[in-house]
């Protein structure tokens, strides 16, 4: 009888300890592990910095260029130049973008587009008059207004120019005529400076009034116009 007792309590004690090892430090349910708000992959939209760009992608990427011009995909490259401020004339930065050819035979300039930014939007326009005043003695000129943005197209043999004063910047768009960019030369530069505007208003310390579409062509009686996409 006490031998039973005696194997009894040496099986319970068995037991205990295989149990206590179960249930030892490691063994047990695992911590799950808690992330904070900043970890949980929510994002803040990116504000646009109120300066011109540091690359002229922002406002004209080689591939919208090369679209437009009809160029194969991957055809056209971009260099972004800084320009130094000019305190003489209030200019506070300047940005040059040149769009050239690239790949076999590449290298031609297609596009040159010159912006600088003015403490004023009175000081940009004095120096956009200033300029075009002296473009208009070489080649043929005409003024547009682009929206709320004044502009003076001047045309050559080589290259057709477009300046435009638009709040506290200006913007000179340069197509060569080698470039053979589809289209009339001036339609062309309105066109690229319709979607250029819009992006600069956004840099500008006071967004100044978005430039209007160019006007639709007359719709025959009846047709409803299509909305501008």
């Amino acid at each position: 009888m006490r031998r039973g007792r005696w194997v009894a309590t040496v099986l319970a004690l068995g037991i205990g300890l295989l149990t206590a090892c179960s249930t030892g430090p490691g063994a047990g349910d695992t911590p799950v592990p808690t992330f904070t708000e900043a970890a949980s992959g929510s994002t803040t939209a990116a504000t646009i910095e109120i300066a011109l760009p540091k690359d002229c992608t922002s406002f004209l990427s080689p591939d919208d260029l090369g679209a437009l011009f009809a160029r194969p995909l991957g055809s056209t490259a971009l260099r972004t130049i800084r320009g130094v401020p000019e305190p003489t004339v209030a200019r506070t930065e300047r940005v040059g973008c040149r769009y050239s050819a690239s790949g076999p035979g590449g290298g031609n300039t297609l596009l040159d587009i010159n912006l600088g930014r003015y403490t004023d939007a009175a000081a940009a326009r004095r120096q956009w008059q200033l300029n075009t005043n002296a473009e208009r003695s070489d080649g043929v000129s005409r003024d547009l207004a682009i929206g709320t943005a004044s502009a003076v197209a001047v045309e050559r043999k080589t290259e057709t120019m477009l300046a435009v004063v638009y709040g506290v910047d200006t913007l000179t768009f340069v197509l060569p005529a080698s470039a053979r960019a589809p289209g009339a030369p001036v339609d062309r530069l309105v066109d690229l400076a319709l979607r250029v505007l819009p992006k600069d208003a956004a840099t500008q310390p006071a967004p100044p009034d978005p430039p209007a579409a160019p006007a639709a062509s007359p719709t025959p009686t009846g047709v409803a116009p299509i909305a501008a996409g």
